[in-house]
Formats: C-alpha cells, sequence, structure tokens
C-alpha cells in the first residue's frame, strides 16, 4: 500500500497511485470516549450498526439497514467433541439476504449513495449479488450483478425479484470482475466489486467486532474461515487492531485460518510458497461458488495477517465439500452452505495434522443451504465472455445511469 490519504468524502475505489485496496481510517481516540462496553451494552438493537462510530456513513439518515448483523456465536458440541476443541459457530448464515454478504452491502451501498452514487455494479459468485441488489432497491438506486453463468439460481432469482439487472456470464468470477469495471469505466457506475473500494470491508470487520464481544471481551484461539476474495479476513484483523487501540483488547489475536477448494486455491498455494503475492488459480473449478475466486485483490493483505497470526491457508478436496455439507445437517448445523462445509472440512484437516490442537475455535457459516442450489435455466440471457460484444453490444443497450 502507498501510505497515501484521500479525503474522504467522495466516492472513491482503488488507490490511484498503485490500484491496491484502500481502508478507511476513523479518529479512535475520539470513539474511545464513546464506544466502551458499558455503551454497547446499552446499544440493545441496531445490528452491526451499534458500531456507527467505527463505520464511514456520516449521516444516520442515510443508514440503510434490513437487520444485519448481530448474528449469534452458536456452540457446536457434537462436532467440537469428535474434534476436541471448545467449538462455537458464528452463524452468518441468518443475516437479511442469507450470508455474511449482507454486512459489506448494507454499509457499502449506504456509503456510496451518501456519497452521490446512482448505479452500483459488481460482480459476484451469488451472494454478494444478491445482497447488492437488496440494499439498492432499499435506496431506490440502479444495481447491475454480473454473475457466472452457472451461479446459483436462487441467487439469480434473488437478484432479478428485487429489480437490479442482471448479466450472466459466460466465465469465472475474474471475468465478471473485467465487464464490471468496464460497465463502470463507460456508464459512470460506482464499482462494489470486493475491496477495489473501502466500504464494503468496513461492514465485514464487524463481525470480528462481534465475536470480540460475544466471548466476553477476549479474542478466541482460532478463527477457521471460508475464504475467496477474503475480505472477510481483511475486514476482521483490522477490527482486532481497532479494539485494540480503543483500549478493548490487548495485543492478543487470533490464529487466522484460510479455507480454499482444491479446485482453486490462489492463497493456499502462495501461503505454502511463502509469497506475498498470489498467482492467478488457472482452471478454477467449485461447486462452492462463493470460494471460486481466480485472483484476489486484496491477497498481500490476507496473507499478512494469516502470517502475523500464525494461522495459516489450507485447500482441501472438492469430494470432502461435497460430502461434508450433508453430514453437518446430521450433526445439527442445519442447512448449511458448501462453503460452510469447506471450512468445516478444513477444520477437520487442521486438526487432523494438528495445526490446530484444542482451544476455543470460531468456525464461519457464512450462508444458507438453500443458496448452493445447482443452476437451472432463468430468463436472464447468457452473454458471451467477449469483450468486443460487451462494448459493441451490452453497453450501448445498458444506457448510463441517471
Amino acid at each position: 500500500m502507498s501510505g497515501r490519504r484521500y479525503p474522504a468524502g467522495s466516492l472513491i475505489g482503488l488507490d490511484p497511485s498503485d490500484q491496491r485496496p484502500l481502508l478507511a481510517r476513523y479518529d479512535l481516540p475520539r470513539a474511545a470516549g464513546a464506544i466502551t462496553r458499558e455503551s454497547l451494552a446499552q446499544r440493545s438493537s441496531g445490528g452491526l450498526w451499534r458500531w456507527h462510530e467505527l463505520l464511514p456513513v456520516q449521516n444516520w439518515e442515510a443508514v440503510l439497514s434490513l437487520g444485519e448483523g448481530a448474528t449469534p456465536l452458536l456452540a457446536a458440541p457434537r462436532l467440537g467433541r469428535r474434534l476436541g476443541v471448545n467449538l462455537k459457530v458464528k452463524a452468518e448464515s441468518l443475516n437479511p439476504t442469507g450470508s455474511f454478504k449482507a454486512r459489506g452491502m448494507a454499509v457499502a451501498v449506504s456509503r456510496a449513495v451518501e456519497l452521490g452514487a446512482r448505479h452500483l455494479v459488481a460482480p459476484s459468485a451469488g451472494n454478494a449479488g444478491g445482497a447488492l441488489a437488496a440494499y439498492a432497491a432499499m435506496a431506490g438506486v440502479t444495481a447491475t450483478v454480473i454473475m457466472p453463468a452457472d451461479a446459483p439460481e436462487p441467487n439469480r432469482v434473488e437478484v432479478l425479484a428485487t429489480g437490479a439487472n442482471l448479466l450472466l456470464l459466460d466465465g469465472l468470477i475474474s471475468d465478471c470482475g473485467r465487464l464490471s469495471r468496464l460497465i463502470s469505466e463507460k456508464t459512470g457506475a460506482f464499482d462494489l466489486s470486493t475491496l477495489k473500494e473501502p466500504y464494503r470491508v468496513e461492514g465485514k470487520k464487524t463481525m470480528g467486532f462481534e465475536i470480540v464481544e460475544q466471548l466476553g471481551w477476549r479474542v478466541p484461539d482460532a478463527i477457521v474461515y471460508p475464504t475467496g476474495g477474503g475480505t472477510g479476513i481483511v475486514g476482521m484483523w483490522k477490527a482486532f487492531a481497532e479494539l485494540e487501540a480503543l483500549g478493548l483488547i490487548g495485543s492478543e489475536r487470533p490464529r487466522m485460518y484460510c479455507v480454499q477448494s482444491e479446485g482453486c486455491a490462489p492463497i493456499a498455494r502462495a501461503f505454502a510458497e511463502g509469497s506475498r503475492f498470489a498467482r492467478p488459480w488457472e482452471g478454477a473449478h467449485s461447486a462452492a461458488a462463493g470460494i471460486r475466486v481466480p485472483s484476489a485483490v486484496g491477497d498481500f493483505i490476507i496473507l499478512d495477517a494469516l502470517r502475523e497470526s500464525g494461522g495459516a491457508a489450507i485447500a482441501v478436496p472438492e469430494s470432502e465439500i461435497l460430502a461434508t455439507q450433508p453430514r453437518l445437517s446430521r450433526l445439527g448445523f442445519g442447512y448449511a452452505s458448501l462453503e460452510t462445509a469447506a471450512a468445516v472440512a478444513g477444520l477437520e484437516a487442521l486438526v487432523a495434522s494438528r495445526a490446530i490442537v484444542g482451544g476455543e475455535v470460531v468456525l464461519f457459516d457464512t450462508g444458507a443451504g438453500f443458496k448452493s442450489e445447482p443452476p437451472t435455466p432463468s430468463r436472464a440471457e447468457v452473454i458471451p465472455n467477449d469483450e468486443g460484444f460487451w462494448r459493441e453490444k451490452l453497453l450501448p443497450n445498458l444506457g448510463r445511469a441517471t
């Protein structure tokens, strides 16, 4: 990162100087006067917006909320006993759009619209697109979502039902990202791609705030997180630093573990190689659409956090992910997503390798299982992965934001 600073009051994406992610900074000494254990205990409602002093939205009237955040931290004694750990599950599937993506989009859409955006665009494996569409509808602005053609059908329906533009692309999410960038450049839409703007990560960091508060103002021994773009890892690592600056925790940190599929594991490969940056994954494939991300913009931030924490990144076989999903239901997890199943398979591998031995482990249930359903025919037309077509046929018909 360049270390340059930019005004908070204008829409901005990546750092213009190096095209790296930008992170929001706050007046933490001032925030410390308002955010105390006692004051937070009195804020009995408000979801993630209980932490508004550490979120970028300036005007409370600009806040868009469907009740996101404040998800429970549930004990998982049956699986925990089997693995020899004190296992707790952060139930992000209970967010209003069925996944943790509601956190990032609630904050990002609120702030972008507050700063004047009227057309929002983003690539999505599924859940982020549904969340963007929901909050854009609440704000009354235009949203365009680009998904791979094989994105789960429930995600497609969610986008269409909320009135957003849905583009299905014959390609991977990285290709969807290229089209999102082109639409942004040509129509003036604000690009909400993962870590290509500074607001989504601010919503995701509230997961870290909540874990610490729910554990009685301490961090767990380890956090296991299914990882695609990795915004949650970046956000939680930032959250712990902010909590320390506020005097709410000390310097202790949980060991952070990323779990990916062997069909798409750029972070796990870079970690094993000792690299700070992750090479794009060729031929990416995984039934767990949310972690099928060939290249993460914040790769170096994720890898730094893993290494500083003493954690790791691992990849699990696709067969294990698919077998674990129904097994979780029988273990009392409810109907978990394939991404959550990947995290559990990763935890089992970490225990088997003795990377994790006992202790308190928080595992992320990132989405509801019904959102992992395989695709069926949709009324949204699939467009070719061809930039010439995008420029000559798609963009002229998409129109400019109004």
